[in-house]
């Protein structure tokens, strides 16, 4: 996610902004999240990764040190433990490779047999062109991976917020029966039902602004609970990310669950 600002900043221009009837209304005011300018920088910023003139990317800003998404890699290891096998993973929304490339270290194919990222059309071009190998392959959908290849885990991180319609994605992605589901990274609140927001992003990222949803988690988790047991809840590894701010007051979170398919303790 992005840089947070306080309750102070109220003249910032950057952040999260208001409470939207509907996805149409905030798009009028919404730059989008498909501008060519965000895949390029995002690309270029990834390929210094891969190149190893860079170590880390994130939100295409490059950094100097890692900074390892600690909970994640335990649900990873920990689903390759239930399996007793490594895992093929599905990374919904995963850019060009930014959590690959960040946890390729910890994560060898004793771990993960594949990485799959499910993306935007313009995304998955260029993530066959620059980025694509045996190991790390890109896909228009879901459905499309499968043709390829069994997945047993599918890692949704800082992208389901994203969605113009999440509850319907997330009450189809529940009927895929996959053995693992992990969630990081992903904005709830304190309200009482889910919150559609304009968020400008800061220009020294990129120039964009988009919807973002913020979640009500018992809302958000219903579509689990019939076949899914909730491991366990994390909050983000990105500093900041404890407390998010709408409207410049201190309301909204992001954070992670691991879901594990009832079928694997009968």
């Amino acid at each position: 996610m992005f840089k947070i600002f306080s309750s102070k900043s109220r003249k910032n221009p950057y952040g999260w902004f208001g409470n939207y009837s509907s996805w149409e209304e905030v798009m009028s005011a919404a730059d989008g999240y498909d501008s060519a300018g965000i895949l390029n920088k995002t690309r270029d910023s990834l390929l210094r990764v891969k190149n190893g003139k860079a170590v880390y990317e994130r939100d295409s800003v490059l950094f100097d040190k890692i900074e390892y998404p600690f909970p994640l890699l335990t649900c990873l290891l920990r689903s390759a433990s239930l399996l007793q096998r490594p895992i093929h993973v599905l990374d919904f929304g995963g850019s060009l490779g930014s959590t690959y490339y960040q946890a390729r270290n910890l994560t060898g194919p004793e771990i993960c047999s594949s990485w799959n990222i499910v993306e935007q059309e313009h995304y998955v071009t260029t993530g066959k062109k620059h980025f694509e190998d045996d190991y790390l392959k890109f896909y228009n959908s879901i459905d499309d991976c499968l043709q390829d290849k069994k997945i047993d885990l599918v890692l949704l991180s800082s992208s389901v917020q994203y969605l113009e319609a999440p509850h319907a994605f997330l009450e189809k992605l529940a009927a895929y029966n996959f053995d693992f589901i992990v969630f990081d990274r992903t904005a709830f609140h304190h309200g009482k039902q889910d919150r559609l927001t304009l968020q400008i992003v800061p220009p020294e990222i990129y120039k964009a602004s988009y919807p973002a949803w913020f979640f009500q988690e018992e809302a958000f988790l219903k579509h689990y609970h019939q076949t899914y047991r909730t491991i366990c809840e994390f909050p983000s590894y990105v500093e900041g990310e404890a407390v998010l701010s709408v409207d410049h007051q201190p309301i909204g979170f992001n954070k992670g669950f691991y879901l594990v398919n009832t079928s694997l303790y009968a």
